[in-house]
């Protein structure tokens, strides 16, 4: 009886420290390692034809059964005639399980991004992207447990659950489109700026939910982002990455600072280390390190929680584990030796 009541105070603590996020999106501490999610106009902006990025979240371990997201994203440039134009094609896919009653959602969303060049003399580009695809909700109807399976002794597994639920999984169509525009500052090609606004599910998706009396519209969420990289010496250089988010009454803000120091090369160097520190306002404390030995990549971040469920959790919050392969092809088209190109 005492571990179900201390269950109970954990959920119950849960509930109450989201009361102000609930109706926001799913969302990673290396949304830099996830651009498609911040922003479709993002796409392509990399150094290199291709890219593969994933990354892996689990959250509430130390507090109840974890939560756990994965996203998967592909980028591919090409080249637009013979202008400085480019375009990209790529796709995001997400996979989220949450909870005892293993509630999961899978997002399938093709993008397409158009950049713009701006400029004759240096990396200018005005990017418009759109992202939309299916997705999908679902639970095991065979793990909810409700106060109706209990006599007020003991457990009755057999008993109905008392809910009426039409279907226990549901999809729906949904679209972003976002703007963004990125230039490199001055010769130095470390020294970058963009920035950029999207609009996810700009056609309020609708029937959002189990129940039919309970069905309604996802709220639209407006995401603004920005970063620059700044070289602070022939070997090295500064990421600064942040998004504000809001989506009906809620939202949240993120930012931080990563440092990276070239081992091997100062022109086209394959090893390098990153180090940084993101915050997430009045939720997490979030170091990040990063090894990158060119093409691969891997990050790991863990999120300290600083929230209201401080208590609960004991400062655990989330770890992600980030994966990225990106590299130029060996093609006539690629932009290895562009003279212009979009890339941060």
């Amino acid at each position: 009886m005492k571990a179900i009541q201390q269950k109970l105070l954990w959920v119950t603590l849960i509930m109450i420290s989201t009361q102000n996020v609930r109706s926001q999106d799913i969302h990673f501490s290396q949304f830099n390692e996830a651009p498609l999610l911040r922003n479709p106009a993002l796409a392509g902006l990399f150094s290199g034809d291709l890219r593969l990025q994933s990354v892996y979240r689990t959250q509430w371990q130390s507090v109840t059964t974890p939560y756990q997201t994965t996203s998967l994203n592909g980028e591919y440039k090409i080249h637009v005639g013979n202008s400085e134009d480019y375009m990209t094609v790529g796709a995001q896919v997400m996979l989220d399980r949450a909870g005892t009653i293993a509630m999961s959602a899978t997002h399938v969303l093709p993008a397409l991004n158009y950049h713009k060049s701006l400029s004759e003399d240096k990396n200018m580009y005005l990017s418009l992207g759109f992202m939309g695809g299916l997705v999908q909700r679902r639970f095991d109807r065979g793990k909810v447990t409700t106060n109706t399976q209990f006599d007020g002794v003991t457990y009755n597994p057999g008993a109905t659950d008392g809910e009426n639920f039409d279907n226990a999984s549901y999809s729906y169509f949904d679209g972003t489109a976002g703007l963004s525009f990125n230039t490199q500052l001055n010769d130095n090609p470390d020294n970058n700026f963009f920035a950029g606004v999207a609009l996810h599910h700009f056609n309020r998706p609708s029937n959002i939910g189990f129940y039919t009396a309970g069905k309604t519209r996802l709220a639209p969420k407006w995401v603004y982002s920005a970063g620059a990289r700044l070289a602070t010496s022939e070997f090295s250089y500064v990421t600064f990455h942040a998004d504000h988010s809001k989506q009906g009454a809620s939202s949240q803000t993120i930012g931080g600072a990563i440092y990276t120091y070239k081992l091997d090369s100062e022109v086209d160097p394959v090893y390098l280390i990153h180090g940084g520190l993101f915050v997430r306002a009045k939720d997490a404390i979030i170091p990040v390190a990063k090894l990158e030995m060119r093409p691969l990549s891997i990050s790991v971040s863990y999120d300290a929680n600083i929230s209201k469920l401080n208590a609960a959790s004991n400062g655990r919050g989330g770890f992600e584990l980030g994966i990225s392969y990106q590299t130029f092809l060996e093609r006539n088209s690629t932009s290895r030796n562009a003279v212009r190109c979009p890339r941060f």
